[in-house]
């Protein structure tokens, strides 16, 4: 229900929740002695999470935020969705290094429909609140607007990395990037927010939002930001990458991809993207220390992964089929990863790559139907097939390759 704010149930104040609430997947705390005693007091809390719905997709590395969200309403705190159905056409210059596109209010709400679908995969929208800021903001006069903007200096604004990054490349930088950290401090202001939660990007943005608490005479938020959750390839998290895993991907399809994770992130993403105790992921760090198979840690995320999207009897058989695609050779003990153009011949690019020694060899393998899509199942039969999309093979009885489309 939007507009409407709802009682919480009873505060959970057990002493080690609380830390590990405050301390799991987070990158910092601001301001952690004053954060911990409020939870420590029993006070149900309002926690703020504000997006800008300029996608439709959430991949599970926002889905980190999202998880969070639901440990605080577990633990009896109510959380305030603020959708930013007028920042959206402003755009969120957090992180970015060119000016974002402003996007039109009837395309947010489009992608809001999938996004709370998504979001409701996670928290309980039952006892959650959803704000538009276009409720107020759209009711702000230039007057109180001048006013808010006296609470930040232009050494500020300019001094954020990006901006600064981008104003040394002489790249432009328009003055309604400025007024967005106005705008989400505002929305604070009008939810009284007690915590608002976000990336490490948006630390500035997250503490204007104490300045103009502070500006309202409210009782300042406290500020949590969380740990960026990197994509399979390790580079940031990002669909135009190709290395994303989505919450609505296929059980099979998303198997796949965490498979295709590289070896140094299993234990990231048993920390931030799975419910597995922080005991359990203490033996997992010393089984890989003592020389385990990645392998079988990798298949044992997958499942929980895909448990937590589509249920354990759908994560049991996507963990089956994923072996039995392989049952012949056996799971492979590492998956290769290339990066192609879209457009890019497929047999040109392993060779190129080195996965396939030459194009003869590459024909033998496609007449003798020795590669398989991991995805469909099916075999690969066009000698001259173009990559479109992301990829998963499997190149005679042990090898496989990630391909991942720019």
């Amino acid at each position: 229900m939007f507009g409407i704010f709802k009682k919480s149930q009873k505060v959970d104040t057990d002493k080690e929740k609380v830390e590990e609430l405050i301390t799991r997947g987070v990158e910092d705390v601001f301001v952690v002695d004053s954060l911990r005693k409020k939870l420590l007091s029993g006070k149900p809390l309002r926690i703020k999470l504000g997006f800008d719905p300029t996608g439709s997709n959430i991949h599970i590395g926002r889905a980190v935020v999202l998880r969070k969200l639901r440990a605080f309403q577990d633990m009896g705190h109510t959380i305030v969705f603020l959708v930013g159905d007028f920042t959206a056409q402003i755009g969120d210059p957090s992180d970015k290094t060119d000016k974002r596109p402003m996007i039109s209010r009837e395309k947010v709400l489009e992608n809001l429909k999938q996004y709370k679908k998504q979001v409701g995969m996670i928290v309980d929208l039952s006892k959650a609140e959803f704000h538009f800021n276009s409720t107020w903001l759209d009711k702000l006069g230039f007057q109180e607007i001048c006013e808010l903007a006296e609470s930040f200096s232009v050494q500020q604004m300019s001094s954020r990395r990006n901006f600064k990054e981008r104003f040394e490349k002489g790249q432009d930088i328009s003055l309604r990037e400025f007024l967005y950290p106005l705008m989400q401090g505002y929305d604070s202001v009008k939810l009284r927010a007690d915590i608002e939660i976000g990336g490490f990007d948006q630390l500035f943005n997250l503490k204007a939002g104490r300045t103009i608490q502070k500006h309202y005479g409210q009782p300042e938020q406290d500020v949590l930001t969380i740990q960026m959750l990197e994509g399979t390839d390790g580079r940031k998290m990002s669909t135009s990458w190709g290395n994303v895993i989505n919450m609505v991907d296929e059980p099979n399809d998303m198997f796949g991809k965490v498979m295709s994770l590289r070896d140094d992130l299993i234990e990231k993403y048993f920390l931030l993207a799975t419910d597995t105790p922080l005991s359990e992921i203490a033996e997992i760090h010393n089984r890989l220390e003592q020389g385990g198979n990645p392998r079988d840690e990798k298949i044992l995320l997958a499942e929980r992964i895909v448990a937590l999207y589509h249920g354990t009897e759908l994560a049991a058989k996507a963990k089956q089929a994923f072996i039995e695609t392989f049952s012949k050779g056996g799971v492979p003990d590492d998956i290769e990863q290339i990066q192609a153009e879209s457009g890019a011949v497929l047999g040109t690019l392993l060779v190129g790559a080195g996965i396939v020694s030459s194009k003869s060899d590459w024909k033998r393998l496609v007449v003798q139907g020795g590669v398989t899509d991991t995805i469909t199942g099916s075999k690969i039969s066009d000698e001259y097939m173009v990559v479109e999309k992301n990829l998963t093979l499997k190149i005679g009885k042990r090898r496989v390759v990630d391909i991942a489309v720019k």
